[in-house]
């Protein structure tokens, strides 16, 4: 069972992130992607930057905690959801783009990698990643919750081939330069 399975985590997870979005990172996105294209967000919690995303993409939201997913589903009865472990990602579909909030630094290091090597798989040939970390190099679990912080080097080592790095920039989210956002194109079918 993880994290976010239990409803009380949830709760906790929704109450703790009151007043935080990722406004400001998918204003930057819509900067490189097209209105209309389809986006994939990983770990969308409460949906928060769903419905930001919903504003000029075609989005589908994704989560690995049911809980989540119904808990949007209920609000939005025709909302389009896939229960995707963020590391396997099994779907048949494609996507224009997938966007994560800090989400991914929840995965061991070998699995980011296997996360990357997968999204390539399920990205449009040109198609983009935009993700975003927590800046620094530790590992650390909070409430039975993995924390991994990366510097921009490292993560681009963990990424690999077939992907083009379009932006990488630090940027504030609690303290000055406290998180980083990657943007990369997928050169090709791995």
């Amino acid at each position: 069972m993880g994290y976010f399975d239990e409803q009380q985590h949830v709760d906790e997870y929704i109450q703790m992130a009151e007043g935080f979005d990722g406004r400001e990172l998918i204003d930057l996105l819509k900067n490189h992607l097209a209105p209309g294209a389809t986006v994939l967000e990983l770990g969308m919690g409460p949906g928060k930057d769903l419905d930001i995303l919903l504003e000029g993409f075609s989005a589908t939201g994704s989560d690995a905690s049911s809980v989540f997913l119904e808990l949007y589903a209920r609000q939005n009865p025709h909302a389009d959801l896939l229960k995707l472990d963020a590391v396997t990602l099994e779907t048949e579909r494609t996507f224009d783009c997938i966007y994560s909030n800090k989400v991914l630094h929840h995965l061991r290091k070998s699995d980011l990698r296997q996360s990357f090597s997968r999204q390539r798989e399920i990205l449009t040939e040109g198609g983009l990643a935009f993700h975003s970390f927590w800046l620094g190099d530790k590992e650390e679990m909070m409430k039975g919750l993995r924390f991994v912080y990366y510097y921009e080097q490292e993560l681009l080592e963990l990424i690999g081939p077939g992907f083009e790095r379009l932006e990488m920039a630090r940027y504030t989210e609690l303290e000055e330069n406290d998180s980083f956002y990657v943007l990369l194109r997928n050169q090709g079918k791995g």
